[in-house]
């Protein structure tokens, strides 16, 4: 008891939620901000992720430029974060609240299974990010949107899950594939055509690469393969084996090999 007031906590106070804990303890608040001016345009904003699914599980993938109006606000943001050994959270939308968000989410998780002694759900821990999300609604009406991507495998069903949610904290789950951000669209018309059921690992980061790689292409906010800089796009996928990360020179080694192939089609 004394430990649990020391700490800020009120006597008795008993959650295995970490956001609980923190608003027990005064240091969070889902109250809306004062009202203003919308700060969006003057803050920087991550662009495009995407995740699909493969035979062994599913691949999440996202580049590494953040837009500041028609300015480069960062060349080598990460988007994509694994959040435990299965599952990763890729973020879209105001950058800074973003960022927040999947590492308070990180901590959820870890926080939770620290205290019950057991793993939650892919489903849980979806559920807990639609919540989160839907707490941010008020930063949501005033222009700082976000809207995180969810993947994972689920050791339960065997198969990797994809979820995607609205401002409002609005969960839905994708069978196939999906992407967000500014040039999600056009990922997302990429991922129709190269997507296939059944498809391997590899496979499906090529096609997650050749996605990102086409939505640079038509979208300003989204930004492509920088071979001076030897900046590229983060990709994991998620099995049974746990999350991976592909290493920036196998990612490089696709686009190199990828650009030259459209050079002798010229």
């Amino acid at each position: 008891m004394e430990e649990q007031r020391f700490r800020g906590l009120p006597v008795g106070f008993d959650s295995s939620s970490f956001l609980d804990c923190l608003r027990a303890s005064g240091r969070f608040s889902s109250s809306p901000p004062p009202p203003g001016p919308s700060l969006a345009g003057a803050l920087p904003h991550a662009t495009t992720i995407l995740a699909l699914r493969y035979d062994r599980g599913v691949v999440m993938a996202g580049d590494r430029q953040a837009s500041e109006g028609y300015q480069v606000a960062s060349r080598a943001i990460s988007k994509v974060l694994p959040v435990d050994r299965y599952s990763c959270v890729a973020i879209a939308g105001a950058a800074g609240p973003a960022l927040e968000m999947a590492r308070l989410f990180r901590v959820e998780i870890e926080h939770y299974e620290k205290l019950e002694g057991v793993m939650l759900t892919t489903a849980g821990k979806a559920n807990k990010l639609g919540l989160m999300v839907r707490e941010a609604l008020p930063m949501a009406m005033q222009g700082l949107v976000v809207v995180p991507l969810f993947a994972g495998y689920d050791p339960d069903a065997g198969r990797g899950r994809i979820y995607k949610y609205d401002p409002a904290g609005g969960r839905y789950e994708e069978e196939a594939y999906h992407a967000n951000g500014s040039g999600g669209l056009f990922a997302r018309n990429a991922l129709k055509m190269l997507y296939r059921e059944g498809m391997d690992r590899d496979e499906a980061v090529k096609a997650a690469l050749r996605a990102l790689y086409e939505a640079a292409d038509e979208d300003l906010g989204t930004g492509g393969p920088d071979f001076v800089r030897e900046i590229y796009p983060t990709v994991f996928t998620m099995e049974a084996d746990g999350v991976l990360e592909r290493t920036q020179g196998d990612v490089a080694a696709y686009y190199r090999t990828f650009v030259e192939g459209l050079r002798k089609k010229e």
